[in-house]
């Protein structure tokens, strides 16, 4: 069975790759961007290599009812959808106070809104015929409050908590929900948030070590997916809840500041 996969931000970085990845495998895409051109190119790419079937939605996420479009869109096509890899997702660095308040409403729309929609909308599917998997990408940044990024920290706390809790409510079925936490990943983000002039992203592992972590943790039925972590971060990470909050912060908020 052709088990497709729909994918959000599908037109660069590591959810470019998740769908290299599992055209590979050679089953059918729905890929979701709002880059029109980007989405084209990666649909021949893929058809022509691995002769499968890619569907293209152009849309932006950001856009409050997005998700419920997308459901229709694919319903109405007749395809039936076995993994929703939820990746679509930005930052912005500076103050809160000092940052475009409409960029962050965005920011909250498209890293919670839509992918808690998407979710509500696929998985009574999901649980009708008891199959089927979710991937999330949230971040290591789950794991602590960002001054400096204080929306985007905040938005992926919330990814985090909301698939681990899914995966749970799910536990007596087939279904299988995946919380993928990635470090600092070579990828359009840093540019676009601002975070490719701090310390944070001097050194970043590739959008396709990651995607690869996050899809084997996915097709295993892994709650949580660690990657792109160097052995000392991971120490770091472990740290966290026996650190003063106040050294966190401030660690955080040097390890955001710009070069």
């Amino acid at each position: 069975m052709n088990k497709t996969a729909l994918i959000t931000g599908a037109s660069s970085g590591i959810g470019k790759e998740f769908a290299r990845i599992h055209a590979s495998k050679g089953a059918d895409l729905v890929l979701i961007a709002r880059r029109k051109n980007k989405l084209e190119q990666l649909k021949q790419e893929l058809e022509s290599i691995y002769g499968i079937k890619v569907e293209i939605i152009i849309k932006d996420l950001s856009y409050i009812n997005a998700a419920q479009e997308i459901y229709d869109e694919v319903i109405q096509k007749g395809i039936q959808i076995e993994y929703l890899i939820n990746n679509a997702g930005y930052g912005a660095l500076g103050k809160f106070h000092e940052l475009d308040l409409n960029r962050q409403v965005s920011m909250i729309n498209l890293n919670i809104t839509v992918l808690t929609v998407l979710t509500r909308l696929f998985l009574p599917d999901f649980v009708k015929r008891n199959s089927g998997k979710i991937l999330n990408t949230s971040s290591t940044a789950s794991f602590m409050p960002g001054p400096l990024q204080a929306v985007y920290f905040a938005t992926k706390a919330y990814v985090t908590f909301f698939s681990n809790a899914l995966s749970e409510e799910l536990h007596d079925t087939n279904i299988t929900v995946t919380n993928l936490m990635p470090g600092a990943t070579e990828s359009e983000f840093g540019a676009t948030s601002g975070m490719d002039k701090t310390e944070m992203f001097q050194k970043t592992v590739s959008s396709q070590s990651v995607a690869q972590d996050g899809y084997d943790g996915m097709m295993n039925g892994k709650i949580d997916v660690i990657s792109g972590l160097k052995p000392m971060q991971k120490v770091m990470m472990t740290m966290i809840p026996f650190t003063p909050k106040k050294m966190i912060l401030k660690q955080v908020r040097k390890m955001q500041e710009t070069k």
